[in-house]
């Protein structure tokens, strides 16, 4: 069986050997050799051409996202992921790191030295996993499916492609004069990039609120919301017990808890147990919102693992909403979108760059 092969970046040579002993247990995956910084990193991956990189953020000489920068820019499109402490200035890199490719992070649970890192160990395994396999799918197929499907693909076209008999007619079950009142969106693994693709496009006079569930720890939903704000047209934040409801307005749940919008029509938080292992959820937020806004509401399920969403999207479409689900070509991980679109209830499967101009029609025109 081959194995992965991974590049280890880190300045401390305590934390380059406690991640590689890490991997090193894994029967499919190896370090092939490690780095202290991003210039060391370049100084080896022609050597040892790995499949996967792991890149601490802060770094003297050069730091995580500069190297990110520099592999994007002279076209290594080796997936990486981020290891960041929780601290405010890691959280914000973080966050630049996931704008500019990385693949996802993993947080240190004590920050740059972390001798707790055991604490992670299985989500940087499943994360090292999914980026080894999302690699091979692309030295296999290519560029060419990714770019393959530019344009929106409606359920009708997806159903026949799959032999399945969907008929399109049921597929809107609203009155037509019905306006959209707000939109939910959630994601999980690649969810920041696509959110901020989606997020920056809106128009400041969107006129409805925005609701997003992205799975992530605390202290780096505050860093993603203040920098989605710091480039948006709307007004973008974590969002706290209690705020009213405004349009115009996106509200990005805190990480540790979960989001729902009130019949009072206020934000409610809570730390009720995790669903699906997550917390946020964003079930969580599609159910509660569907019960507010019924018909009104629009949900969109983006990339990501696991199967968080689905049932918030059966119940969106139940009480009549409009339902989006995020199309395979550019999903970093077709995992919530697949099993939101499995259930027979997404009225549409979109490409990441459709869906901005998707929302602003919908919210815009009546839905027909």
């Amino acid at each position: 069986m081959k194995k992965a092969k991974v590049l280890v970046v880190d300045d401390s040579a305590l934390m380059r050997k406690i991640i590689s002993d890490m991997i090193n247990s894994q029967s499919n995956m190896e370090v092939v050799t490690t780095a202290r910084n991003g210039e060391d990193l370049f100084s080896k991956l022609e050597e040892f051409s790995p499949d996967v990189v792991t890149l601490d953020v802060e770094m003297p000489v050069m730091d995580g996202i500069s190297a990110l920068k520099k592999m994007r820019r002279i076209g290594i499109n080796i997936p990486v992921i981020v290891l960041s402490s929780f601290s405010k200035k890691s959280s914000e890199l973080t966050m630049e790191c996931l704008e500019n490719g990385a693949f996802d992070f993993i947080p240190k649970p004590s920050g740059a030295i972390s001798l707790d890192l055991d604490k992670v160990k299985n989500d940087l395994i499943t994360k090292i996993n999914l980026a080894y396999e999302k690699c091979q799918e692309g030295c296999t197929k290519g560029e060419i499916k990714r770019h393959a499907k530019e344009a929106a693909m409606t359920i009708k076209e997806i159903a026949k492609k799959e032999n399945k008999d969907i008929n399109v007619n049921n597929i809107v079950r609203r009155k037509s004069f019905n306006k959209i009142e707000a939109v939910v969106i959630g994601a999980s693994t690649g969810g920041p990039k696509a959110l901020y693709s989606i997020i920056t496009k809106l128009p400041e006079d969107l006129n409805v609120p925005v609701f997003v569930v992205q799975h992530m720890p605390a202290t780096f939903t505050k860093a993603f919301a203040d920098r989605l704000n710091s480039n948006s047209k709307l007004k973008v934040v974590e969002s706290k017990e209690g705020d009213i409801i405004e349009k115009n307005v996106v509200y990005v749940a805190p990480g540790g808890f979960h989001m729902e919008v009130g019949m009072d029509k206020k934000i409610h938080l809570n730390s009720e147990p995790p669903i699906w292992g997550v917390r946020p959820a964003v079930d969580k937020l599609f159910l509660s919102a569907a019960k507010l806004y019924k018909e009104k509401l629009l949900s969109i399920v983006l990339t990501g693992m696991g199967k968080d969403g689905a049932e918030g999207t059966i119940k969106v479409k139940e009480n009549g909403g409009i339902t989006i689900s995020e199309d395979e070509s550019t999903c970093t991980i077709y995992g919530m979108p697949r099993v939101a679109f499995e259930t027979g209830m997404v009225d549409m499967v979109l490409p990441l760059n459709n869906i901005a101009d998707e929302i602003v029609r919908i919210t815009k025109e009546n839905w027909r």
